[in-house]
């Protein structure tokens, strides 16, 4: 049996995509790598239509994207998010944070 794990692939023009499982078992390793993903440009799109399972700490990476994007003075588009993380992010009281980033 494989071991699930989260991929990013870069798209062109500040698009990307986001697949995998994006879980308390795969998010740890994959945010300590986040130097060498992490976008620089000033809008950046991110295709989550491959996402197959998130749970609550996919939810937080996704939020601290969204935070050092924001920091760092970039904006995020959320493309085909998953019903399961809209509803994580209803439950957690939390939807505001991202509500403009979903489109």
């Amino acid at each position: 049996m494989s071991k699930p794990k989260i991929e990013w692939q870069v798209q062109e023009n500040g698009h990307y995509s986001l697949s995998g499982t994006l879980e308390r078992d795969t998010v740890p390793a994959f945010w300590r790598q986040r130097h060498e993903w992490m976008p620089r440009e000033s809008q950046v799109q991110l295709d989550l239509r491959a996402v197959t399972r998130v749970d609550s700490a996919g939810m937080v990476m996704l939020l601290h994207i969204y935070q050092q994007l924001s920091s760092n003075g970039s904006e995020l588009t959320l493309l085909h998010v998953p019903e399961q993380l809209v509803t994580l992010l209803r439950l957690s009281h939390v939807e505001s944070m991202l509500a403009a980033c979903i489109a």
